[in-house]
């Protein structure tokens, strides 16, 4: 007889099972499970006959989590010429190649290669990333700031999740060391102080205030925190706000900038949707902006800065390409944070590739120019229309109360649940917006997060929906969550 397995559940690491990511969790898993019986079962399910056009060739619509290309956003052309010809170079010795990739494409590829030893996109490269797509990276933090930036405190990484694990893994020490997060934050953030065993200290948005962030509430939840003997050492901040779509405003990062100096915090700044801003009395002022323009330098302010290739107008998710800026770090931490990324070798160059191009995207003059700012201005454009359409849809619904979203992807209405409906999820041991969202999805395919997955005022009940489905789709999204909220809030009226 063979043993017995010597590993289960029971015996995995408890940080492990502790962790939860939403995005991707129960909801999306059954999300899943349903595709793909409409895969093998075309029909079988109430929604697949009556949306088939919509949704074609995904009957099940994941507006779960920002995956932009995966709804029908096209990529920018200018960054896919210049991807193409970097994995492909032979095509620059072709003398078709001039009439097939415009002129700024292929001088931008050549620079770049110049950059890379042997031209070898397949090779590994330094574990901060390849020098000369640092110096890119830095030159666009200057120009977009008006402050220095350096090469040498780039991090060039696979998306920004992983520069996320690593000041986690960093900071860290034991369950008595505590980072101060947005509540509701991204769940990225949670699972990631779970798995390195820390504390997430939360710090509630204000939902009535368009999910403002008070300094008197940091200061109390970080004093009640220190009360329980926790160290907190860090405090993340999330702009654009994800999942609440609010921009901060440059007095309020002024304010929090002074905060983390007087309290000696390590600021995490969040800045992936930096290019998605939906109003025009707002603006993105990168944290490193702010904490220069008071005064503080290297010496200051511990400061790490996140983007991601991810997001934006470019939405290349799969390329998996992504930066952390770290500054006011002492050079032996420095070593630290470069042996840590070393252990991961490098991030792929592809994305590596991709984040110098976002930091550097075709300028005045440039050939490619005309088209790249047609595309983006068309893409943002567009969303913040979807944006401004699905939010006053919600704020139609019964029961349903909608912030505006000035920015990022998202929008995270709350749902004003009957009781019934409450009794019932206690019943089929659900949350009350999982036991929603898991109706929602089984009468129309549509897949939204619950809000319970990303933290909230206790008592109050959201989901998080993407504003990512193709605007000439998102009439028949809003018809079709129209149809199953007042039919849901009918079957359970009080």
């Amino acid at each position: 007889m063979a043993p017995a397995s010597s590993v289960a559940v029971e015996n995995l690491n408890p940080k492990v099972l502790k962790c939860e990511y939403a995005v991707r969790g129960e909801i999306v898993i059954h999300a899943q499970r349903l595709q793909q019986q409409l895969q093998t079962q075309p029909g079988s399910l109430p929604f697949d006959q009556l949306i088939p056009i919509i949704f074609l060739p995904l009957q099940i619509l994941f507006c779960n989590i920002g995956n932009p290309q995966s709804l029908g956003q096209q990529p920018v052309t200018f960054f896919r010429e210049v991807l193409a010809l970097c994995d492909h170079p032979c095509l620059l010795e072709k003398e078709e190649t001039k009439s097939l990739f415009s002129a700024d494409a292929i001088s931008r590829a050549k620079q770049i290669l110049a950059t890379i030893p042997g031209r070898a996109t397949g090779a590994y490269s330094h574990s901060q990333g390849i020098k000369g797509l640092r110096d890119a990276i830095a030159a666009g933090i200057t120009s977009r700031d008006g402050f220095p930036a350096n090469a040498d405190d780039i991090f060039i990484t696979d998306g920004a999740s992983p520069g996320v694990h690593m000041m986690m893994q960093l900071l860290i020490r034991n369950e008595k060391d505590g980072i101060l997060c947005p509540i509701p934050q991204y769940p990225l953030y949670s699972a990631s102080i779970a798995l390195h065993g820390g504390a997430l200290v939360p710090y509630y948005l204000d939902e009535k205030t368009g999910w403002g962030l008070e300094i008197s509430d940091l200061k109390k939840q970080l004093e009640d925190a220190r009360s329980k003997g926790i160290d907190v050492r860090a405090l993340v901040v999330i702009n654009p706000g994800n999942p609440t779509g609010q921009v901060l405003a440059e007095d309020n990062q002024y304010d929090i900038v002074k905060f983390c100096k007087n309290e000696g915090l390590v600021l995490l700044a969040d800045e992936v949707y930096q290019e998605n801003i939906y109003v025009d009395n707002k603006k993105f002022n990168s944290f490193k902006k702010i904490a220069r323009s008071m005064g503080y330098g290297e010496d200051d302010l511990p400061l790490v800065s996140f983007q991601s290739v991810s997001k934006g107008y470019y939405g290349e998710c799969g390329k998996r390409g992504g930066y952390m800026e770290i500054t006011g770090f002492s050079a032996p931490v420095r070593e630290q944070i470069y042996k840590v990324a070393s252990v991961n070798l490098c991030s792929n160059i592809t994305g590596q590739i991709l984040a110098s191009l976002v930091m550097n995207p075709p300028k005045v003059g440039d050939e490619s120019y005309a088209s790249y700012k047609a595309e983006k201005d068309a893409i943002l454009q567009s969303l913040a229309r979807r944006a401004k359409a699905l939010e006053d849809a919600f704020n139609k619904l019964e029961g349903i109360s909608c912030n505006k979203a000035e920015g990022a992807m998202y929008l995270f209405p709350q749902i004003h649940l009957p009781q019934k409906a409450i009794e019932a999820a206690k019943a089929a041991e659900k949350a009350p917006d999982a036991f929603y969202a898991l109706r929602l999805l089984e009468s129309t395919g549509i897949v939204v997060v619950p809000g319970s997955g990303f933290g909230q005022v206790p008592g109050t009940w959201h989901i998080r929906c993407t504003i990512l489905p193709q605007e000439d789709k998102i009439p028949a999204v809003i018809t079709r969550f129209k149809a199953f909220h007042e039919a849901f809030m009918a079957e359970y009226r009080d």
